[in-house]
């Protein structure tokens, strides 16, 4: 047990944590930007960006510098504070959700046993869950304080289609709670020693990242900013860096969505192990960054693949075909769980 004593290593630790997560997380989101306009510049046989350092990496430094010292323009018919805080709101729930990920095992240091994760709630899936349905605060409020047409209905679509969804991810997870018997992620991780929960819960999965893609506002789901309806939907309005506060939320929400499918159904961290121990105690993150990478990947894959939804077939998909799905998926695991358990 920690005492007072160790408090100020506890909190180095924890500060330590909180730097290099947002630092890799604000990188990761960078650079999947750069990522998706090289792979879906390759899927449409073009070049994407290639000027900007070799093979247009150094792209994403220009373009947030570009961001920082653009003109911030805020038209005047707006509602200044709402118009103001709802970028800064998006933005700051996006990057909240991340801080109870595990991203590895825990690690010994000056004999106390520090989790690869900022904090380990007990209820650490019902935060990211709650977290994230706040999200759609940001949108409607930027759409509604906007006081124009388009953004308005982009922030209505974005309202709706983020309450429908929303039943269907919360539901396509209980099955995985149900057989872990926990709310914990590092617990839920843990439990999939031996086999991943993706081979127990295929169609939980299959609704999870169906939902989640709805949840995140891409592509085909991204009826809220569809450019050629919308012009550029709840964010049109927008311009510098609060225009780019919208952009890294989203991005970021990829990256927890990601995450979140990674802990809950493809084992976390977990992974082959062996080298000396440096390398085994680095090898679960490296795992761990694997799997939320390809998830990523399949995102941009998707989007240069599929065409958009048109909004009734949206509505239509989330309440007639998934959420049933979703509750015949809870209503099966709980039988099995139940049979299992008798």
């Amino acid at each position: 047990m920690a005492t007072l004593s160790d408090f100020p290593l506890l909190l180095l630790a924890t500060l330590a944590k909180v730097v290099v997560v947002l630092v890799v997380l604000l990188t990761t989101i960078a650079y999947t930007v750069w990522l998706e306009r090289k792979v879906v510049a390759h899927i449409q046989s073009r070049w994407g960006p290639y000027l900007v350092g070799p093979h247009g990496l150094l792209q994403p430094v220009a373009d947030g510098l570009k961001f920082l010292f653009k003109e911030d323009i805020i038209p005047d018919q707006v509602d200044r504070l709402i118009f103001c805080l709802a970028p800064l709101l998006a933005f700051t729930l996006a990057f909240l959700s991340i801080s109870v990920i595990p991203f590895g095992e825990s690690v010994t240091l000056a004999g106390h046993t520090i989790p690869l994760q900022i904090t380990d709630l007990n209820v650490g899936l019902l935060f990211i869950l709650a977290v994230t349905s706040l999200g759609v605060y940001g949108v409607a409020l930027a759409g509604w304080s906007s006081n124009s047409k388009f953004p308005l209905f982009g922030g209505l679509r974005s309202s709706a289609q983020l309450i429908s969804y929303e039943l269907t991810l919360g539901l396509a997870v209980v099955g995985v709670v149900m057989i872990a018997g926990s709310l914990s992620l590092r617990e839920i991780v843990e439990q999939q020693h031996g086999l991943w929960n993706i081979f127990k819960q295929p169609l939980g999965f299959l609704l999870y990242f169906t939902a989640a893609i709805a949840e995140t506002n891409r592509t085909p789901f991204d009826l809220p900013e569809a450019e050629s309806e919308l012009v550029g939907g709840y964010h049109t309005e927008y311009s510098s860096f609060k225009f780019a506060m919208f952009f890294m939320a989203e991005y970021a929400n990829m990256v927890t969505v990601s995450c979140l499918a990674t802990s809950l159904f493809f084992g976390g961290w977990l992974g082959p192990v062996f080298g000396p121990p440096i390398v085994r105690s680095l090898l679960p993150v490296v795992w761990f960054a694997l799997k939320v990478l390809t998830f990523l990947f399949v995102y941009i894959w998707i989007r240069g693949t599929l065409p958009r939804f048109r909004y009734d077939q949206l509505m239509n998909f989330g309440w007639r075909f998934t959420l049933p799905l979703a509750l015949l998926n809870v209503l099966g695991t709980s039988l099995i769980v139940a049979w299992r358990s008798a």
